[in-house]
């Protein structure tokens, strides 16, 4: 018989909290005991998985007692406070969060890329950047076949990846733009509905934003690629579900569409969508829900030399997070 685990989930009630359950449950993960974790506010909450109801628990610093394995999906702040707790009970922990992504002994992990890193694990293993996580299931195997150097590029983001006060809002604000009526901005700066905003995560020194920085920064971990280079602008744009990036590429070999089209369409976890004549390509609805990434729009880039452009669109809360996850823990 197959080894059963007991599993927790921290940030049960948020919509990443909410995937890993569906996700642990389509792809039969073997959960023995399942805990779910969030905040005192929504302690009591009753969540659904295989059919049996589970009540959500307020997360204290004894919520590990026998946790194998721990997926933490409650923010940077919540991942350092309590993950090294879990580690010292036992648990092996797959945070979602930034908290431990640049961490030198932190496994910084997309199965299909580096799942040899994974042995290096001291009990805590991170979950990239989503945006970076999409964008990488087509780049790396461009880079495999040509060589890497450098990407620019903008990038499309859903709501949902600010979580689910963020899909109230654009939903919120729909509603009071086709009535006429002000659409109040909460949890963004500017209203979302209708509109796209330059602007995901805080600001740096530099000029380019955290969100923007992590894609050169994972980037180069999760590839093993020190000099990758990436100038990438994050937009956040009023879609509900899946982001996409625009990318334009180059690589030290030169590169054929037809050579291109082959890996691609080899790559796991991808699937090519690339008939521009006939209107196919990626888009954040047909990608929404589905555990593949989809690129398309490819073209030699008339800028760069060895140059490609390409279109890349994932559900970020399946590829982007919880689906990643927990292709981890299968690894484990």
């Amino acid at each position: 018989m197959a080894q059963e685990y007991h599993v927790a989930i921290i940030g049960a009630t948020g919509a990443v909290g909410l995937e890993l359950l569906r996700v642990l449950e389509r792809r039969d993960f073997p959960v023995k005991d399942l805990r779910l974790l969030a905040s005192v506010r929504s302690a009591g909450k009753k969540l659904q998985f295989r059919g049996c109801q589970f009540a959500v628990e307020p997360l204290t610093e004894h919520s590990f007692a026998g946790i194998d394995l721990a997926f933490f999906s409650a923010g940077a702040q919540m991942a350092r406070e309590f993950a090294p707790i879990a580690r010292a009970r036992g648990a092996k922990v797959i945070d979602n969060s930034s908290a431990f992504r640049s961490d030198a002994d932190v496994p910084l992990i997309i199965p299909e890329i580096n799942p040899q890193d994974v042995r290096e694990h001291r009990g805590l293993i991170a979950n990239p950047n989503c945006t970076t996580a999409v964008a990488l299931m087509a780049l790396y195997p461009l880079h495999r076949a040509f060589g890497l150097r450098r990407v620019f590029g903008a990038s499309y983001q859903a709501v949902s990846g600010t979580g689910t006060r963020a899909i109230e809002e654009l939903r919120r604000q729909v509603t009071a733009a086709v009535k006429g009526e002000e659409a109040r901005p909460e949890v963004y700066p500017h209203p979302i509905a209708f509109n796209v905003l330059p602007h995901v995560d805080s600001f740096g020194e530099n000029g380019y934003t955290r969100e923007e920085m992590k894609f050169q920064n994972e980037g180069r971990k999760i590839m093993h690629l020190p000099e990758f280079r990436a100038s990438i602008t994050c937009v956040r744009v009023p879609v509900y579900r899946a982001h996409s990036v625009a990318l334009s590429a180059e690589f030290t070999h030169p590169v054929s569409l037809d050579a291109a089209r082959d890996v691609l369409a080899e790559a796991p976890g991808l699937d090519l969508v690339d008939d521009p004549a006939n209107n196919r390509y990626p888009t954040p609805l047909a990608a929404a829900g589905k555990d593949h990434c989809q690129v398309g729009r490819l073209r030699l880039d008339c800028a760069l030399e060895n140059g490609l452009s390409l279109w890349v669109t994932g559900d970020q809360l399946l590829k982007g997070a919880a689906l990643n996850a927990v292709q981890i823990a299968e690894l484990l």
